[in-house]
């Protein structure tokens, strides 16, 4: 299983699985942090436009992502201020720039883009900025992986771990997963030549019966990672249950923003949480996040699933399994 969306998104562009052998399969995983993200979160963002003086500043692919009812993008059509940003960092600015507007930025994302989003933060209370607020939906991988191992049928004989997550946390943080399940991992690059030889490590792990934790990635992932980034994370973030799309309510899976920094906290500041939602009708992203099908097995790919009329989050994101289905397969 490949773990991460960009990996999904490189296997096809560069042909990669055509040129596998019939006994290596790969399956996708939930790697696309935009996809994992909750309906009832994405809900809560949409509450959120709504709410009077507010500037939501959003990465672009939650902006079309379907809500139980609505959209950020079809409340930006009602007149709501819903804003395309590409880092947390253009969200302090808005801030900056407008004292007399409350600016909310949905922090979605993995290890990766946690530290920036803490900086962010900490950069706006130096500053002074009382109206800059998250609505925090990081989310941590390992766990994830532990739940996917944990679930009834799902078998797989190892992971291609996301390397720009491995960036940050360190090879180390997978052992124990490793360990534990008995399953190989390798932290894989995103060039072809990158991903042919994590798949090759895996191959020669499952072969030869070992469960270790590789590196095919030296020249960007260490054992220990990124000491600065994770602290950064770590003083601004602490870790709680989390829902996840296709995964349900996971134990200590994802990042809330602690007690010393409870006055940027969306949730609290606007009395608006994630409740539980339905996925939309017939959708069957959360099948496709765990791997359990390919998109083409959904009913709704390619007929009232597309990337103009988007159903689902995995059509829509840059990311989503459904979306390099759609375009390479």
């Amino acid at each position: 299983m490949e773990v991460c969306g960009t990996h999904t998104v490189s296997l096809f562009r560069h042909g990669i699985r055509s040129l596998l052998p019939p006994a290596v399969t790969l399956v996708s995983g939930p790697g696309c942090p935009v996809c994992v993200t909750d309906q009832g979160q994405v809900d809560a963002f949409v509450a959120l436009s709504r709410e009077p003086n507010v500037i939501l500043a959003t990465f672009g692919d939650l902006v079309r992502v379907p809500g139980s009812g609505s959209s950020l993008s079809a409340e930006r059509a009602r007149g709501r201020d819903v804003r395309v940003v590409y880092s947390a960092s253009d969200a302090v600015a808005l801030a900056r720039a407008n004292p007399d507007k409350r600016v909310v930025f949905p922090a979605v994302g993995f290890e990766t883009t946690a530290p920036t989003t803490a900086a962010a933060l900490l950069a706006a209370r130096a500053e002074g900025l009382s109206n800059f607020f998250l609505f925090s939906a990081h989310k941590l991988v390992p766990p994830a992986l532990s739940a996917l191992l944990e679930s009834p049928g799902f078998a797989v004989d190892g992971f291609l771990l996301p390397g720009h997550v491995c960036v940050v946390t360190g090879a180390d943080a997978f052992r124990p997963l490793a360990a534990q399940y008995r399953v190989p991992c390798v932290a894989a690059g995103f060039e072809p030549v990158d991903m042919l030889l994590a798949i090759l490590l895996l191959v020669r792990q499952a072969n030869e019966k070992r469960h270790e934790v590789e590196n095919a990635y030296p020249r960007a992932v260490s054992n220990n990672g990124n000491p600065t980034a994770r602290a950064v994370m770590e003083r601004v973030f602490a870790p709680r249950d989390e829902p996840w799309r296709g995964l349900g309510n996971i134990p200590l899976s994802g990042l809330a923003l602690s007690a010393e920094f409870s006055a940027h906290d969306a949730e609290r500041a606007f009395s608006i949480s994630a409740r539980p939602a339905p996925p939309p009708p017939g959708c069957l992203c959360g099948a496709v996040l765990t791997g359990a099908i390919t998109p083409p097995r959904c009913p709704l790919f390619r007929k009232t699933c597309t990337p103009s009329d988007p159903v689902g989050p995995c059509m829509v994101s840059s990311e989503g399994t459904c979306a390099a289905f759609y375009k390479y397969a």
